[in-house]
């Protein structure tokens, strides 16, 4: 792992309206994530974890505070400014997996590309490279329904990973598989992280999560409770 922070959150808070009273989902985070991290962000439900990966992802902004990605300040930047960001530098990896139904493992995985313009044979050679890095040789032309929960969260994966992103923010990608296969796409990310030295901010509150990453962060009602780099 590098010094370099891919992600930089320093007093971040969000407050959300309901009715006349004001939640704060987070409240004064601060903390990086550098280069090459492999970091579970860990809590109870209610704790703001996936309300910090929808600041760092450009989906939400704090109501106070800052969030840098890659040293840009997101507050200060346009609304293309942050799509364009969250198309090119972030990968996403989802609970639910968010495929598109009507397109096969490959196409899904290739999607991404095809937003950025990249040319038929560049995403060609590169989809059938994250095909093969995730495992799915054989499968790219059957649909999301045609596969098991952890072969559709591969196809996730391999969409989360084509565009080469600074960053890789998975939100409880266990959550909805068996051990076995939690275990199997554990090791996969584990694998992509040491090998290609890719980063990865986890949200989960699966122990098997928090045992393999590198880091901890736990969070309880929106504050910071414990930052612990394990290895």
């Amino acid at each position: 792992m590098s010094d370099q922070a891919i992600v930089r959150l320093e007093q971040a808070t969000k407050l959300y309206r309901q009715g006349k009273i004001d939640i704060r989902a987070v409240e004064g985070l601060s903390f990086n994530v550098y280069k090459g991290g492999f970091v579970a962000l860990c809590g109870p439900s209610g704790s703001g974890k996936t309300t910090v990966l929808n600041l760092i992802g450009g989906l939400d902004v704090p109501t106070k505070g800052k969030v840098f990605l890659e040293g840009e300040d997101i507050n200060l930047l346009s609304r293309s400014r942050v799509s364009a960001i969250r198309r090119d530098r972030i990968g996403f990896i989802f609970q639910a997996y968010n495929l598109i139904a009507v397109m096969t493992a490959y196409e899904n995985a290739e999607f991404v590309l095809r937003l950025q313009g990249v040319p038929e044979h560049e995403c060609r050679e590169r989809v059938t490279a994250v095909v093969a890095q995730v495992g799915l040789e054989g499968l790219e032309n059957r649909r999301p329904d045609e596969m098991s929960g952890g072969q559709q969260q591969r196809v996730a994966i391999a969409r989360a990973i084509v565009t080469q992103p600074a960053i890789i923010l998975a939100d409880e990608p266990t959550a909805n598989v068996d051990s076995v296969t939690a275990d199997s796409l554990l090791d996969l990310m584990e694998r992509l992280n040491r090998e290609s030295g890719m980063t990865f901010l986890f949200s989960t509150h699966d122990q098997r999560v928090m045992g393999r990453a590198h880091r901890v962060i736990g969070l309880r009602d929106g504050k910071l409770e414990r930052d612990e780099v394990l290895s």
